[in-house]
């Protein structure tokens, strides 16, 4: 547990030298020296420090999430740097801690914050089958990134704010597995065009090529929140064997030595491919809160944490300021038309810079850490 403490510390000091317009995480904005927006970034570590609050009691880190969104949400509920007219889904991540922040503190400002994002929601445009585009300059396709940062923040929205009623999130991941899921693998392919037209996409299933390790994570990540939000039982059950089946198939792809998981998960050990950390982290978070939550058996906790000591073994190395993280694909996307080497080949995926200390792996692995501090207080 003395490394496990060291971690503590350094999510503790990337909380310190972060400020509203410059968190420490987001190497994105840091490499351009631009300053800080409303942006799903920032909004995956804002969960992962309401969680470290949760599950430790330290004040310190949910007073952070709670300073960064005061100083984006005003008194009306407007959002500073939202574009709601880029129809982008991304930026209905961060909404999710609104609503702890508006129990914690009763201030209406989040509440009318929600209230924002939700409109977006009511106004984005939609396939023919229902789903979300996953941002304007997208027109026509769904994303399996699209799933985590919108549809918990809409179950939430409806469970606090709404009917309780959270059919539309339901119905949307059911055509997801219909439209994206492949039958030999059990896999999800990266994106899907209902409109067929896209560069990357199959002319006749409508999807990408392959399949990416960080957006089946952030697909399994929106299952196990969903299972925890979602208060309908015949809802939760809809979507109970989308997640086990999930599971099912992406464990058989575990790293048999780490537990990771691999960029492009079903080509192990071709060249160039490497086990990637956000999505690994993702992975383990996703089986640690399954099992806890009775919904997965024991053995994926037990997977979950040697994927989370893999992760450690692999990827972490202690400093005297810290430590740092490594192995986490910087970003990763198909298109859009003008910018056609994403095209979701493996080629592509595996050409994309892999970085350290980014967000999008930090904030994975602090809330798989959340999820296995769970685990050792029950034991």
């Amino acid at each position: 547990m003395s490394d496990y403490s060291r971690i503590d510390a350094y999510v503790l000091r990337l909380v310190e030298e972060s400020t509203p317009e410059k968190t420490m995480w987001n190497l994105e904005k840091l490499r351009e020296g631009k300053k800080g927006n409303w942006n799903y970034i920032d909004g995956c570590m804002l969960t992962a420090l309401v969680e470290m609050t949760r599950i430790t009691g330290d004040d310190r880190y949910g007073d952070f999430a709670e300073q960064v969104a005061d100083y984006y949400v005003q008194e009306d509920g407007s959002i500073l740097t939202l574009e709601a007219d880029k129809a982008n889904l991304d930026d209905i991540n961060e909404g999710r801690v609104l609503f702890e922040l508006y129990r914690k503190t009763g201030k209406e400002k989040y509440r009318l914050a929600a209230d924002t994002l939700r409109r977006q929601l009511d106004d984005q445009p939609r396939t023919f089958e229902g789903n979300f585009w996953h941002k304007a300059i997208y027109p026509n396709q769904v994303w399996l990134d699209g799933i985590y940062m919108a549809q918990p923040f809409l179950a939430l929205y409806e469970t606090n704010f709404g009917t309780g009623s959270c059919k539309d999130t339901v119905s949307q991941i059911l055509n997801v597995e219909k439209k994206m899921k492949d039958p030999e693998t059990g896999l999800y392919y990266h994106g899907y065009d209902a409109s067929r037209t896209a560069f990357w996409a199959d002319p006749e299933t409508g999807c990408s090529r392959n399949f990416w390790l960080r957006s089946l994570g952030w697909f399994a990540v929106a299952m196990a929140d969903l299972a925890e939000i979602l208060q309908k039982e015949e809802e939760r059950n809809a979507l109970i064997p989308v997640f086990t089946d999930l599971m099912a198939s992406m464990r058989k792809y575990a790293d048999e030595e780490t537990g990771m998981y691999w960029q492009v998960p079903n080509m192990p050990h071709r060249e160039g491919n490497y086990l990637e950390t956000s999505g690994s982290a993702m992975m383990a978070y996703a089986m640690l809160k399954g099992s806890r939550l009775g919904i997965l058996d024991a053995s994926y906790a037990e997977l979950g944490e040697k994927t989370f000591q893999g992760i450690m073994d692999k990827y972490l190395t202690f400093t005297d300021t810290g430590l740092n993280l490594g192995g986490i694909c910087l970003v990763a996307g198909l298109g859009p038309e003008n910018n056609r080497r994403r095209d979701g080949s493996y080629e592509y995926y595996i050409s994309e810079p892999v970085v350290e200390n980014d967000a999008k792996g930090v904030a994975p692995f602090v809330l798989a850490y959340t999820e296995v501090k769970r685990q050792k207080r029950e034991e």
